[in-house]
């Protein structure tokens, strides 16, 4: 870290989370990325996703070339202050009904109206057979 590279608090970086101001954390380094939206092969919605968190592990798992680390260095506007920077990230849980087990899922009804018909017909014709031979 030089000394003259400024420190940014965890806090202050994650409120850079919007199209026209997205900043990111990627090896302890701050990145501006915000000229960068429109011209990120990968769309804006993946830079906008990897914000409010350290986004070292999903830049590494992409797979980056040589250039486009490069490239990060134009964007460079200082260090995190790591003290600041949660462990873990609050987990938000998807707005969805809760399961209840006491409603059958569709598919299940829908599979029993078709098995049950051709069972009873496989069942009376089994039987059919039978008393016949007899």
């Amino acid at each position: 870290m030089t000394s003259d590279s400024k420190v940014h608090l965890f806090e202050e970086v994650s409120k850079h989370n919007k199209t026209k101001d997205c900043w990111l954390i990627i090896d302890g380094k701050v990145y501006d990325v915000t000229p960068f939206m429109d011209d990120h092969p990968g769309g804006d919605e993946v830079l906008l996703s990897a914000t409010g968190k350290d986004a070292t592990n999903d830049f590494e798992d992409v797979g980056h070339s040589d250039s486009a680390r490069e490239m990060m260095d134009k964007y460079y506007i200082g260090e995190i202050d790591k003290a600041t920077v949660p462990l873990k990230r609050t987990y938000v849980a998807p707005q969805q009904p809760a399961y209840n087990p006491d409603k059958t899922p569709e598919f299940v009804i829908k599979i029993l109206q078709f098995l049950v018909p051709l069972l009873i017909l496989g069942l009376a014709l089994a039987v059919r057979h039978y008393t016949k031979e007899k």
